[in-house]
């Protein structure tokens, strides 16, 4: 719903008007003990701090349902299920704590697409929601500017009835310069949503809200969780010069990048250190953009080498050095990067327009070209799917970059056949390791699994894998199978 009162432009301040404040433990109060509470936050930053908190320190007790769109810090991650509050929850986790509650099913969580969380929660009947608690640097009587990620903030807010928003004074009012908030319309008469390059601006600075829905706001001064990335080993090294040379043939290949490359990294130390060779990658007098779900350091380099028209996204997942980079110099990144909704950021339609090639990690493919990104050994889960369906799916070319084997164990990253799977072969175009790149494109399935264990198996490995599929290849099938000797491949608490 929008508001009533215009906007102070630009923002200078961090409240406007006759507002509810109030103090984190006071407004935690006001939640309900079966609640569902939506909240904002991906790629861990841009999630409200104190009010989760202080419902972690009370004494009441609390079944929640929690909803949010991608992933959060501590505070909601570890603190708030570890105190047991939440008995239900959607979408993203990767903490350790939520981890376990997830596996030994003393939490219900259920997995959902990052791109479809905002429909879901507003027209599937996902959830019934009661609140909304975000993030924001200032707000006023009917808005609030966003601070570090947007998500699906914008539908979560026009989907609960009440609102709580916390207003942080450790974000950089200057995050205004960096958002635009666009809500496609409602079905069946949705829009095709305006943007003709990666760097476009369609929407507002601000997240309207009905007035009379704002239930409290807090002041706090806590940082985001940033990230850590690990410094780039050889073998990511390897893996990026790899994808770096398959892109040099793609553009060279293909007349959809004859005018502009625009590319998609997963987040995390591999997609980061993927940007940076991407640095070495010459395209000529193409423009090179980045349409993406998240934004990290790698990225922040190549704007300052002046190799990026845009970069467009729904968080900035940075670590505490890329942040501090950030702040530093808001608005002159901002003529350049752009954080939107994630029902935009992760639009299919958008993914499409653009050709993006797409690329994300995983934690094990098989020979046939499935690929799983959350399950270890078929059945315990280890973090969300998060928006690697929306890119994988929608995509012109997808890939898929990991080790060949995992670093430190003695476990296979090219598996006969992965017990979860979620992204089918139909999927995924290109997988590349430390050891090639097998472009599956145009193959059958036994094409396929000869291409991957040849070009993307670790030698270790590669023995075997070839003995398996010369035996199953003597049967009959399409997709020739031994389920029993592919299930002696899945780690035991390898990959926990």
């Amino acid at each position: 719903m929008t508001g009533s009162r215009s906007i102070p432009d630009p923002v200078e301040e961090r409240l406007y008007g006759s507002l509810p404040t109030t103090t984190a433990a006071e407004a935690a109060e006001t939640i309900g003990e079966k609640d569902t509470v939506l909240t904002s936050g991906f790629g861990s930053v841009g999630y409200p701090k104190a009010v989760p908190l202080a419902l972690a320190a009370s004494d009441r007790d609390r079944s929640l349902t929690l909803v949010h769109s991608g992933k959060v810090g501590d505070e909601i991650d570890v603190d708030l299920v570890e105190s047991g509050s939440i008995e239900r929850r959607f979408t993203y986790q990767s903490s350790s704590v939520a981890r376990r509650a997830s596996n030994d099913r003393s939490l219900a969580f259920s997995d959902r697409h990052a791109s479809a969380i905002a429909d879901e929660v507003e027209y599937g009947g996902l959830v019934d929601p009661d609140v909304a608690v975000v993030e924001a640097v200032a707000v006023g009587e009917g808005w609030f500017v966003p601070s570090t990620s947007l998500g699906q903030t914008p539908a979560l807010v026009d989907a609960a009835p009440e609102l709580i928003v916390e207003v942080n004074h450790a974000q950089p009012l200057e995050l205004q310069a960096i958002h635009d908030v666009y809500r496609p319309g409602r079905p069946p008469n949705r829009e095709s949503i305006p943007i003709d390059r990666a760097g476009d601006r369609i929407g507002e600075s601000v997240v309207r809200f009905d007035p009379d829905s704002l239930r409290a706001v807090v002041e706090t001064d806590r940082p985001d969780s940033t990230y850590t990335f690990r410094e780039p080993t050889s073998v990511d090294r390897t893996i990026a010069a790899n994808l770096r040379d398959f892109l040099a043939s793609e553009m060279a290949r293909s007349p959809a990048f004859d005018e502009a490359l625009h590319l998609q990294f997963g987040v995390g130390s591999l997609g980061n250190a993927l940007m940076t060779e991407i640095q070495g990658l010459d395209i000529g007098d193409r423009r090179l953009a980045y349409f993406g779900e998240v934004i990290q350091d790698g990225l922040f380099d190549m704007l300052d080498a002046g190799q990026l028209s845009a970069a467009s996204a729904t968080s900035l997942a940075l670590t505490e050095d890329g942040q501090r980079r950030l702040f530093a110099d808001v608005e002159r990144y901002a003529e350049d990067v752009v954080l939107r909704p994630a029902d935009v950021s992760n639009h299919a339609g958008l993914i499409d327009r653009f050709g993006v090639v797409g690329v994300s990690s995983a934690v094990e493919v098989d020979i046939y070209g499935n690929v799983n990104s959350t399950h270890v050994g078929g059945s315990r889960m280890i973090n969300g799917i998060g928006g690697s369906g929306d890119f994988f799916r929608n995509s012109l070319v997808s890939v898929v970059a990991l080790p060949s084997k995992l670093s430190g164990k003695d476990v296979s990253r090219v598996v006969p056949m992965t017990f979860h799977v979620d992204h089918t072969e139909h999927d995924v175009d290109v997988f590349v390791t430390e050891q090639g790149v097998a472009d599956l494109r145009g193959l059958s399935p036994v094409e396929r699994a000869e291409l991957i264990v040849k070009e993307c198996a670790h030698p270790e490995y590669r023995p075997a894998l070839e003995e398996y599929l010369a035996e199953v290849k003597t049967g009959h099938g399409h997709i020739p199978l031994d389920v029993e000797r592919a299930a002696e491949w899945q780690p035991r608490g390898a990959l926990d």
